[in-house]
């Protein structure tokens, strides 16, 4: 069950983030969990795809492939990072009622909107998220910058 191990799926969100800075991408990574099993991983992959919108929880969901609305209404969605507004978007299009996040510090999303539609956020200020992301903005703060639209 996700609520017993959050853990073993934070720590894939964790390899999908590595991955996806390895790939020379932004260090965010995230999976769906429906039923106890990953049913999609994903990775902000923006750079490696030349995209605009493919964030690590866009990816995960994406490659979750199609599902019946219930199984996303039972999913979880783990994620490094807090959710930005379209990610965070996404989560209320599908009804996907839970999320937990790895850490808020670099990055406070959209988790007041997503707990005011009655989705259930969970903070961990994971110390293995805040360092990737600490080492990827002090390395490439432009680049950051572009991810979350800043100027």
């Amino acid at each position: 069950m996700p609520d017993s191990k959050p853990d073993v799926f934070m720590q894939a969100a964790i390899e999908e983030a590595r991955l996806g800075l390895a790939e020379g991408g932004i260090p965010i990574g995230s999976v769906l969990v429906h039923d106890g099993k990953i049913i999609g991983r994903g990775h902000n992959r923006r750079v490696q795809k030349g995209s605009a919108i493919l964030h690590g929880e866009m990816d995960a969901i994406e490659n979750a492939g199609r599902h019946p609305a219930g199984v996303y209404r039972a999913a979880t969605v783990y994620t490094t990072l807090s959710p930005c507004a379209m990610c965070s978007g996404m989560i209320l299009l599908y009804g996907i009622g839970k999320v937990i996040v790895g850490e808020n510090h670099t990055f406070m999303g959209e988790e007041e909107l997503l707990r005011s539609r009655g989705v259930e956020v969970t903070v961990l200020q994971d110390p293995t998220c805040q360092e990737l992301m600490r080492q990827f903005i002090a390395a490439k703060p432009a680049l950051w910058n572009e991810d979350i639209g800043e100027p």
